[in-house]
């Protein structure tokens, strides 16, 4: 998600004031609303989207692991989370349209919105978001998503309160309630999670099979949805659901990749849409025990990469270079880090050094979940063969990547669509027992920088803490991150007003429209 800003809270508004979605500015992801040359927004019709996913991957559960893009692109149309990405504001309201923190940044409260409602009538309560808060907590990946809140500490104060203590100041709090924090009615049952009834702009009208046909919410707290309804179809590969977009049988192909953004540029009947700093595709090295422990190795295995190259071939030239830091669309990104670039003979001295056996052939573990992921693999293969370190790449399916794999892997790809926040890949995937911590690294001097830009208020002392935070990362963690994809969807010429925004807030489409 790369946004315009960092804050704490709104421009103007200091800690402890209530931050208002209003005063915030921004609005969820979508551009404008206004007319354009076609006239105001058009009510009615149908946008058929053609999303990435795998029938072995497939969750219906909004508090599971989302590893196909269409489960997400489901979930995050029928439910509301808390805050969302913005256009000019890092963080704004979605179900929760204001939040408070102490004095010492550890006890947030978060107002929900007036009026809003489940799909079947029934109020949101604190209560509800309470219990939905504490059922994420309570998944495998909620440690990740709310880092150092446990479950008893999220409550309900009233009917529209919700209030979060952290065990440590955290200034970031508001942005790490956008990704998952779904609200369900309280006390759901498991059974029922598939058809439970969401607060979005989008109501689930039927599923099958990871397509699904979502109908408009003429109650939603957020504003006024100008569709009738949204189709889902998953696809399995990019090419099929590019060749479903040039054939006319969808309007919009999400995150549809380079190689379809090259072969669509010359159709006038298609716009490509590219937003810049869109999605990660690091290489992860475990950095807690096996081959990539030392971090002489690590060094080593991020001066092999050709990171031009990467970008030129994997991306077709739609992304640009990244220097092994998280976060690259973060305004306070540290440009000063000097880039990384390759160095094969500085590589073979510290493969040398750490006595690293280059007589084996180590594995690296990939997927074929977005575009180009299975293709950096094998590209970073090839140039690492050239410092004499062999490398043997292994395809898995979705669900066996992310049960034996990820977070378990000595080394393997994965990707990320969130890249605004340097602290919240800090926090959530390279801190000292953070539950996503995918290369098991553990620095005590990251550790304490991470905390000192969490528990800073100061913008100016905030920058200079992000500073040294984002050189330890470089230097030491268990990430190669070589380049940033742009983010590519293909649409056809009448749909209107799409979001410009990656990550979660492409996925809001309650503002698009189809002109005539």
């Amino acid at each position: 998600m790369n946004l315009n800003r960092h804050q704490l809270l709104c421009v103007g508004g200091g800690l402890g004031a209530a931050t208002l979605l209003a005063g915030c500015g921004g609005g969820p992801g979508a551009g404008s609303d206004g007319g354009g040359p076609d006239g105001p927004p058009r009510k009615g019709g149908t946008l058929r989207v053609g999303a990435l996913g795998r029938a072995s991957a497939i969750t219906r559960d909004p508090h599971g692991t989302q590893g196909n893009e269409s489960d997400y692109l489901i979930i995050a149309l029928v439910y509301d989370t808390l805050t969302a990405p913005g256009r000019k504001d890092n963080t704004v309201g979605r179900l929760a349209t204001s939040w408070q923190a102490s004095e010492d940044l550890r006890t947030w409260r978060f107002r929900l919105a007036e009026g809003a409602t489940f799909h079947d009538g029934t109020p949101v309560t604190a209560e509800d978001a309470v219990w939905s808060l504490r059922r994420l907590r309570n998944t495998p990946a909620g440690a990740a998503r709310l880092p150092g809140i446990p479950a008893h500490r999220i409550t309900a104060e009233g009917k529209d309160t919700v209030v979060l203590v952290s065990d440590r100041p955290n200034a970031e709090l508001p942005l790490l309630t956008r990704l998952t924090t779904f609200v369900l009615k309280k006390d759901t049952p498991e059974r029922e999670l598939a058809q439970a009834p969401g607060t979005g702009p989008f109501k689930l009208d039927r599923y099958r099979g990871g397509n699904a046909r979502l109908v408009r919410n003429n109650h939603w707290h957020g504003g006024e949805v100008h569709l009738d309804a949204i189709e889902v179809t998953m696809f399995e590969s990019p090419q099929a659901m590019a060749n479903a977009m040039l054939a006319g049988q969808i309007d919009l192909a999400s995150n549809a990749g380079a190689v379809a953004a090259r072969t669509a540029a010359g159709r006038q009947d298609i716009q490509v849409l590219r937003r810049p700093n869109d999605m990660a595709m690091p290489i992860v090295m475990r950095a807690a025990d096996g081959p990539f422990a030392d971090p002489k190795v690590r060094e080593a295995v991020k001066l092999v990469v050709d990171r031009e190259a990467m970008v030129k071939q994997v991306l077709s030239g739609y992304g640009t270079v990244a220097n092994d830091i998280l976060g690259t669309g973060d305004p306070d990104y540290a440009k000063a880090v000097p880039q990384r670039h390759r160095d094969l003979a500085r590589a073979r001295q510290l493969l040398g050094e750490a006595r690293f056996d280059l007589s084996r052939t180590y594995e690296l573990i990939t997927t074929e979940d977005i575009a180009g992921l299975a293709e950096s693999a094998t590209l970073f293969a090839a140039q690492a063969r050239e410092a004499g370190l062999k490398i043997k790449v292994t395809t898995q399916e979705s669900g066996t990547f992310y049960a034996r794999t990820w977070l378990k892997g000595d080394l393997y790809t994965n990707y990320w669509g969130t890249n605004d926040s340097v602290v919240f890949f800090a926090s959530k995937t390279m801190t000292t027992g953070a539950g996503q911590n995918e290369a098991g690294w553990s620095d005590p001097r990251f550790d304490a920088a991470c905390a000192k830009v969490l528990g800073t208020a100061d913008a100016a002392r905030r920058r200079s803490a992000l500073r040294a935070l984002q050189q330890i990362e470089h230097d030491r963690s268990g990430y190669l991150l070589w380049g940033m994809a742009d983010g590519i969807d293909l649409a056809a010429r009448k749909v209107r007003n799409l979001p410009q925004l990656p990550g979660y807030g492409r996925v809001q489409l309650e503002h698009v429209w189809l002109a005539r």
